[in-house]
């Protein structure tokens, strides 16, 4: 039998004040690492934490506007669409947010 893990239930992950302004937190979810980061007005979002490129860790990065920089060789990436940002090509994951009660809620991409 072949189960369709495309995408997972919704899963708690943390408190909205755990993660800091313009900074991340990592989590790992079913052996996978996941950025969740928090923008200057207060968006969270949550991508894949490895750089397609070197496989920089993204929660080592600069958050800014929308967007990550990698702390490796400073590639930019998109926090909403996971896609590298100027002449840099590739994209990570993204992960659907749900805020909830001051909670922070993953549904997890395969």
């Amino acid at each position: 039998m072949t189960i369709d893990t495309a995408v997972l239930d919704w899963r708690d992950l943390c408190a909205i004040d755990d993660i800091p302004v313009q900074g991340s937190r990592r989590a790992i979810i079913n052996g996978r690492e996941i950025g969740i980061f928090r923008t200057s007005s207060s968006e969270i979002y949550a991508i894949d934490n490895a750089c397609p490129h070197k496989q920089g860790p993204l929660t080592e990065g600069i958050v800014h506007d929308c967007s990550v920089t990698c702390p490796l060789h400073n590639w930019v990436f998109d926090l909403k669409t996971g896609v590298a940002q100027g002449q840099d090509e590739g994209s990570v994951t993204t992960h659907p947010i749900q805020i909830r009660d001051d909670r922070v809620y993953i549904q997890l991409k395969g």
